[in-house]
Order: structure tokens, then sequence, then C-alpha cells
């Protein structure tokens, strides 16, 4: 078990042991087997896994072996459909902006665009909040939409810029598909994307990715501030965020 915390009735400890250790299994395990590992008698072993077989928590494919149920499937979809990104992102974007204090973004993919869907700031942050939620940015222009287009394959790059012409906002925007690739290629190795005075000159922003149970890349959380402000220091915190985000909603990367 993954808690320091036991269950008071021994019963049910000794069947959260027997399906930790089918969730480790890949294929059906003998009872043989699954006695050694748990350490249970297999008389104990066999009783328990007849009763959850019959609330279908664990299949019997063939006699005298056993593995995961179709039941977790269905009750794990039920906790998945109540998994919102932006309600577990509140909390530890909050936090964030408390170490920062600037704005904080939470971003979703749309298309070509990242579209802004959650922001926690405060007016002392000394910058004009200009994206707000609800904005939408090209994704070669962001930190967050490097993030995308860093998980994208080489061809879908391609076609991304032949489709936007890879139009810039500021001197600094990357308007050169080499140069982009030269820039998602740095992304991929280091897993952080910047925003250099790219989309609005004077606000650079650094981002890391959020990802599902399934470790598709879902949003990305990003913290924007003025040029001379951001600091390297932060990258560490918004990427342990990010993790945090992450696990709430299942991934386990």
């Amino acid at each position: 078990m993954t808690s320091k915390e036991k269950p008071t009735i021994q019963v049910l400890e000794r069947s959260f042991a027997l399906l930790e250790m089918l969730a480790s299994q890949p294929e059906p395990v003998s009872l043989k087997d699954i006695a050694e590992r748990t350490g249970l008698h297999p008389s104990t072993a066999h009783r328990i896994l007849n009763d959850l077989a019959i609330g279908r928590y664990v299949d019997r494919p063939q006699a005298g072996s056993y593995r995961l149920g179709m039941r977790l499937l269905e009750l794990g979809n039920l906790v998945k459909a109540r998994l919102d990104v932006r309600e577990a992102a509140l909390a530890p974007m909050r936090e964030l902006h408390k170490m920062t204090h600037q704005p904080v973004n939470l971003s979703m993919r749309q298309g070509d665009e990242i579209v802004y869907i959650e922001r926690s700031y405060s007016e002392r942050s000394g910058m004009q909040v200009v994206r707000a939620v609800g904005g939408r940015a090209p994704l070669h222009l962001t930190s967050v939409g490097k993030l995308f287009l860093a998980h994208d394959d080489p061809a879908r790059v391609r076609a991304y810029a032949t489709r936007t012409g890879l139009t810039g906002h500021t001197r600094n925007s990357i308007t050169d598909l080499a140069r982009l690739e030269r820039e998602l290629a740095i992304v991929r190795a280091s897993g952080c994307a910047r925003d250099d005075e790219e989309l609005e000159l004077g606000v650079r922003c650094m981002a890391s990715g959020i990802f599902d149970d399934q470790g598709k890349l879902l949003a990305g959380l990003s913290v924007s501030a003025p040029a001379e402000r951001l600091e390297e220091s932060w990258f560490e915190r918004v990427k342990a965020t990010a993790a945090q985000i992450s696990a709430a909603l299942g991934y386990r990367g």
C-alpha cells in the first residue's frame, strides 16, 4: 500500500494488498504467485479473491489465475469524468502566484492557438493584464503554445507553419521555420518553454506542461512577468506546480 495509514479492518487491508499486487502485473497471476507476493496464506487469498470476483473487481480469465476486473475501469472512468483541469489547477496556481507575485496562467490548445482558461494575478504585480481569460494567441508566439508544438511531429509543425505563415507580433517573434524547429528541440530537451518578448514587448514567460492520466499534454502552466523581473529560479517551482496538477488528474509519469 502507498499510504502510511492502514485500514482498521484486516480483510480490507488484505484486499487492498491483493489489488495492488495485481495492478503491478501486466498478465494474469496464479494463486500460488499471488500468495507468495503478498505473504497471504493461499486459502486466505483464494477466499478474498473469490469475493472480489463476485463484485467484478477481479477477473478469473482461467481457473487458478487472476487479474484486475472491469469494475475498476468503470469506477475509474467515473472519477476521471469528475476531474477538471481548471478545478485541479486553481489552488496550486494561487500558491505559485504568492511565490512569484506575477500572473500565473493556465492555457489549453484550440487548433492553431492557445486559449487562456484561468489566471491568478494581483493588481500590484506591476504588469498590465493584457491576455484575459478567454483570450487567444498563436502557438509559436507563446511559451505554452511551444509546449504543444514540441509534442507534434515535424510534419505537423511544418503544416502549422504553412497555415499560419508564422506571423510575428514583435521584433522578437520567431517567424522562420528553421528557427522555430531549433526552439522546439530545446523545449523537448529541457521540458521548459519560454516566450522572450515574442507576443508582447516587455513581457517574458516560462511554462511547463500539464498531462492527463494517459500521458497526453492537456494544458500548460505559465508565469508572465515584466522582462526584467522574470527569474530563472522560478522554473523549478513552475515545473513542480505543473507536476502537482498533473498528478491530481491521474498522471503517473
